[in-house]
């Protein structure tokens, strides 16, 4: 299945593989430098490639987010939700002769109960592919009288998460949204025989149903859903990168 077919079911924030999702646009700039205590570093390894590095604690956090900007007060692109034990990220391909700034920051929120989900056999067609899928763009359904809590807190763990089995590559997600304040929700997954959740969707604030179109490892998985509030940054680290070397791009 291409990219851009699970794209068709993905939020606004687009995915950059299996290692993060990316593509939110950050508008907010801190106007002074605020740390954490996480150091950042990043080193050029080819004249249009960056590798960062990080180390210090995020107690609490379910991971963090590493943003890159071309111009000093942004804004901000998100380029992976990373685990806590990533320390590392490559950034390949850059602009030529262009500035890069990068920031890291711990992201929170908690998780709702997992649900597993049992896909039936059967490859993604193409008369499917070429269906409207209406039930799949990321919305709120309004619910009465549902209680809500600061996004950081235990109070605001959704609930009632259900996974609705579409067709053989496509499930349908609901569920109670409890968090206030939240800059958005994540959909997690653990495919079978693989050790931890990672994120495969980046949702708005106050979403509570999205459809995901699957890979072909996701036929028996496990979901989760979370709200999302951001922690303070980083240091900045900053680059500059060199002349595009020959035969690329």
């Amino acid at each position: 299945m291409s990219g851009s077919v699970r794209a068709l079911a993905a939020a606004v924030l687009a995915v950059a593989g299996l290692s993060g999702i990316s593509g939110c646009a950050s508008p907010d700039a801190p106007r002074e430098p605020r740390t954490t205590g996480t150091v950042l570093t990043v080193t050029r390894v080819s004249p249009v490639d960056a590798k960062l590095s990080w180390h210090g604690k995020a107690p609490g956090a379910a991971g963090r987010i590493v943003e890159f900007a071309t111009e000093p007060r942004g804004p901000w692109t998100i380029l992976t939700y990373a685990p806590l034990s990533q320390t590392t990220y490559r950034h390949p391909d850059l602009i030529p002769e262009t500035h890069f700034s990068y920031r890291v920051r711990p992201y929170y929120g908690p998780a709702s109960r997992p649900v597993d989900v049992a896909l039936p056999k059967g490859a993604f067609t193409k008369a499917e592919q070429q269906e409207e899928h209406t039930w799949a763009p990321p919305r709120t359904i309004r619910r009465a009288g549902v209680r809500t809590s600061p996004a950081r807190g235990p109070a605001a763990t959704p609930t009632d998460l259900r996974a609705k089995i579409m067709h053989a590559n496509g499930i349908r997600f609901t569920w109670t949204d409890h968090a206030e304040g939240e800059r958005g929700y994540l959909l997690e997954d653990r495919p079978r025989g693989d050790d931890s959740f990672r994120p495969v969707a980046v949702l708005d604030p106050d979403i509570n149903s999205f459809g995901l179109i699957t890979l072909p490892n996701e036929k028996r998985a496990s979901y989760r859903v979370r709200p999302v509030t951001y922690g303070e940054r980083s240091n900045i680290a900053r680059l500059t990168t060199g002349e595009r070397p020959a035969g690329r791009g």
